[in-house]
């Protein structure tokens, strides 16, 4: 699942951090993909449950790339 950091309301970190309790999303794979690069936002997301990190603007070919490892 692709989720933005920045959402109204709950934060991609708190869903992260929801979706991650759910037993019936057990081994889903969490991408944080925001405007927020800094290593402190890598490391929040890490914590939330996040698998991996992207800074927008993404390349497509960084998203396949991805995809292809899973």
């Amino acid at each position: 699942a692709f989720l933005d950091i920045g959402m109204p309301g709950m934060s991609g970190y708190d869903t992260a951090r929801a979706m991650r309790a759910m037993e019936e999303l057990d081994g889903i794979v969490l991408v944080a993909l925001t405007g927020w690069g800094a290593e402190s936002d890598r490391q929040r997301s890490s914590e939330a449950g996040f698998d991996h990190h992207l800074t927008k603007p993404v390349q497509l070919e960084v998203v396949e790339e991805l995809l292809g490892r899973m």
